[in-house]
């Protein structure tokens, strides 16, 4: 079964906080390390996941990317804060082969 995720980036500093909602996360994630797409996670250097969630189905995502994106940035400060307390980039260590 297809899973999706609502994710935030960040940057070196953990002073920008980017939202997104994807079908494939490693892929996602590699794109933005690389800067694929020259938009605002390139612009500002969000390459650093901080906080994601899986969904099994792409309109609970959707529905969840806008909640977060709807709250202030204590809010999500507090949610990254919970789960991973060192903002450390939970992508290290993966394997991106395409």
């Amino acid at each position: 079964m297809k899973k999706y995720h609502v994710y935030f980036l960040t940057n070196k500093n953990n002073t920008v906080l980017y939202i997104g909602v994807t079908s494939n996360l490693l892929k996602r994630i590699y794109q933005h390390k690389t800067k694929k797409y020259k938009g605002f996670t390139a612009k500002y250097n969000c390459d650093k996941l901080v906080y994601f969630e899986e969904f099994d189905d792409i309109n609970s995502a959707i529905s969840r990317e806008k909640q977060l994106k709807a709250g202030n940035r204590k809010r999500k400060n507090d949610l990254v804060n919970l789960e991973n307390p060192n903002w450390n980039d939970l992508s290290d260590g993966w394997l991106f082969q395409f």
